[in-house]
């Protein structure tokens, strides 16, 4: 057992390491973590169970500092309790592990990327869903600041943490008081916190939070309930520092060496306490893998990619019990709810896009693979959570559905036309983009073994099989539907739109004008040696069309491929058709002329141009 008073001297050894680091740093937060001391010593040293030897024991508690500014007191915890050996005074150094803010990258005791504020509860409830789909005893522990507190984010957490009764998951506010410019919009209102939170099916307490007696009084009552544990706990900005203590304007500011010299002399010295941190009970887990089944299309029939998407999810969730498949409450419109038709793994988080990419990163760092579903346009007030999933180095498979004008009457706020562009931004991600059943079917399929952020856009209207069952749609590469020796441009195009390109081929062909018609199935990479090496063998002319905004989507992905061209020959001819100007309702048809992206378009542009 941890007595009090080593549970403070740990505190006090935590804060003099911060000061220490953060002023041969030059840089950091050392108010911000002086602040939660005596949480993070009860909570490491006393009350979480962990293997200090492996951060990837499956039966360790989780800690997530969704407060990352605070990253020095997490990296002094982890050098304290034994668990890594690395320079405290190298922080923020280019060489060093210990960046200013903690990323999983080479680090492997922290499992997520956090400083983009108000995404650690999120992650939490994806940990702690990870723990009940496994059958596994670890709680769950989120350090979050009061400032992140105004996010939105945070209480799209709250609400569905307490809806799922996840009592194996304790957040922990440090009400400071004190953000970056000046007090929170709270301030010390404690009761104002804990009616709102308790609304949300939580168990409150609120403590003094440097009274290392209330905090371990409060941390065990984790799990005592069928509520998730809140922890309020008031606290001082720079606590232990008497000029420091709550005054504002020390904000991400380290001490110069003489502040540094004055605040070591305040704070309590001592030896580090010899604790024992407490290993975690280990769990036998089985996981029964079955064979994923394959979904075969008739060559008569038309079946939107959306459906096609759906039946994809339903084969990979029967047949890996590490699938997990979440949906923002369109689950009937994406076809992802035939999961939980099924019987599969699947986690409701209504309308709240943001929260559902943190949970899917949160299940991502545990070893499951989700997919995370809604419509296209939504995912785009997801893209800081993608951002930082990408970040963390997670696993998701995400699917946009309802893309581009041909959605029909709906209107332009449910179309889905930055969402390629969005994607294509993630470092290392994958941009898939199937134009029939067979093609999503086998997309889908390859990501749930793909690294990294895969998006999947999906179509909403019924289109024709293109591709027979044995097809295979390797990751780089595209398809060539139609070529000859005699083709005087080549026509990419993925999704709705290479059905246009299809017509056009056609209708251009007893016209006596061949073209050449490319299906891009995957816009992110591309095989670009492939697609130069295609486009001088077919007269170096080529149009893009694509029904998304021109910025950022399947034109410039292939510009950006063929500079080698553009660059080597000046007969070399570019054109792009997309969706100009911000769009109307109307049905499909209509709107795919009127854009300009449909097979008349098409066959108009080509005749102009050859």
């Amino acid at each position: 057992m941890v007595s009090d008073k080593q549970l403070q001297d740990i505190a006090n050894v935590l804060r003099r390491d911060v000061t220490i680091m953060t002023t041969h740093a030059g840089s950091g937060h050392p108010t911000s973590c002086f602040s939660c001391a005596e949480i993070v010593s009860c909570l490491f040293f006393n009350e979480m169970n962990f293997d200090i030897t492996n951060p990837d024991n499956p039966d360790n508690d989780e800690f997530i500092l969704s407060k990352g500014h605070a990253a020095p007191i997490l990296y002094s915890a982890l050098f304290r309790a034994g668990c890594i050996k690395d320079n405290l005074n190298h922080l923020r150094k280019l060489n060093s592990r210990l960046e200013g803010h903690p990323i999983p990258k080479s680090f492997p005791w922290v499992k997520v990327a956090t400083g983009s504020l108000g995404q650690g509860l999120g992650i939490g409830i994806g940990m702690s869903l990870a723990s009940r789909f496994d059958n596994r005893k670890y709680r769950t522990f989120v350090l979050l600041g009061d400032s992140e507190m105004a996010e939105g984010s945070v209480w799209e957490a709250f609400s569905l943490a307490g809806y799922y009764k996840l009592n194996n998951l304790c957040a922990i506010i440090d009400v400071n008081k004190l953000g970056q410019t000046g007090e929170t919009t709270l301030g010390y209102k404690l009761d104002d916190y804990k009616r709102r939170i308790e609304s949300f099916g939580w168990n409150v307490v609120k403590i003094d939070g440097h009274n290392v007696e209330e905090i371990n009084n409060s941390l065990g009552k984790i799990g005592k309930t069928n509520k998730p544990l809140c922890i309020i706990a008031k606290t001082i900005k720079g606590k232990g520092v008497s000029f420091l203590e709550g005054k504002n304007g020390w904000h991400g500011k380290a001490l110069d060496y003489r502040e540094l010299g004055q605040a070591l002399d305040e704070i309590p010295k001592g030896h580090m306490p010899k604790v024992k941190i407490k290993l975690p009970k280990k769990i036998i887990v089985k996981v029964n893998k079955s064979l994923v089944k394959v979904n075969n299309y008739k060559p008569n029939i038309e079946i939107s990619t959306r459906e096609s998407y759906g039946k994809a999810l339903v084969s990979i969730s029967l047949g890996d019990e590490k699938s997990v498949v979440l949906d923002a409450e369109v689950g009937n419109s994406t076809y992802s709810d035939l999961v939980e038709k099924a019987g599969g793994k699947f986690i409701q988080t209504y309308i709240s896009e943001q929260n559902m990419i943190s949970i899917a990163l949160g299940l991502s760092a545990k070893g499951f693979k989700p997919f995370a579903s809604s419509f296209a346009s939504f995912l785009t007030r997801a893209h800081d959570q993608i951002r930082m999933a990408s970040i963390s180095s997670g696993n998701i498979s995400i699917c946009g559905s309802h893309a581009g004008v041909s959605i029909g009457e709906d209107g332009v706020s449910q179309m889905g036309l930055e969402d390629i562009a969005m994607f294509r931004s993630i470092p290392g991600s994958t941009v898939l983009y199937p134009s029939d059943a067979v093609s999503c079917e086998k997309l889908t399929k390859i990501s749930h073994r793909n690294k990294g952020i895969t998006y999947i856009r999906t179509t909403r209207s019924k289109t024709p099989i293109l591709y027979n069952n044995n097809e295979n749609f390797p990751i780089g590469e595209f398809k060539i539907l139609f070529n000859s020796k005699k083709d005087k441009a080549t026509i990419i195009s993925s999704g709705i739109t290479l059905h246009e390109a299809i017509k056009a081929y056609y209708e251009l062909k007893n016209k006596k004008i061949n073209v050449a018609v490319i299906d891009l199935y995957c816009i992110k990479p591309i095989n670009e040696q492939k697609l130069n090496s295609f486009i001088k063998s077919h007269g170096e002319k080529v149009i893009v069309v694509e029904d998304h905004y021109p910025g950022g989507g399947i034109g410039e992905a292939v510009l950006s491929s063929i500079n080698n061209i553009i660059n080597k020959n000046n007969n070399f001819n570019f054109n792009h058709l997309a969706v100009m100007e911000i769009p109307h309702s109307g049905t499909k048809d209509q709107l795919l002329k009127k854009y300009k992206i449909n097979s008349d378009a098409i066959i108009e542009f080509v005749e102009k141009l050859v």
